[in-house]
């Protein structure tokens, strides 16, 4: 399993949000510099378990994901979608307890006029 790893819930229609692009990028510099790492799409149960291949090992730093929510929302219908994308910025330190340190799941509960997020486990 991928160490950050992410499930989208369609809110609004009540089931999983498959079909969601979703970028994973690495902060690089204080510039406001990118490196992006990955891309995945969303299954049929909303998730992107496979964004990093399992065994990488996740540096400290910040992380951002992108959800395409407009494509999305264009595919099941709903038009007038008012967030583009969704970006959501975390940050990787490395604590004391060696289990959270391993895996980072970030859901997104997704409906055309807003959204929230959690540290998932």
């Amino acid at each position: 399993t991928s160490p950050i790893t992410t499930h989208v819930l369609d809110t609004s229609r009540g089931q999983p949000a498959a079909g969601v692009r979703v970028d994973l990028e690495l902060l690089v510099d204080d510039n406001d510099s990118w490196s992006k790492l990955a891309s995945g799409i969303t299954n049929l149960d909303g998730r992107v378990a496979d964004l990093l291949p399992s065994g990488f090992s996740l540096s400290p730093g910040v992380y951002r994901l992108t959800f395409h929510t407009r494509d999305y929302f264009a595919t099941v219908g709903t038009t007038a979608a008012f967030y583009r994308r969704i970006r959501i910025e975390f940050e990787v330190f490395f604590d004391a307890s060696p289990d959270r340190r391993k895996h980072y799941h970030v859901p997104l509960l997704l409906n055309p006029f807003g959204y929230s997020t959690y540290r998932g486990s």
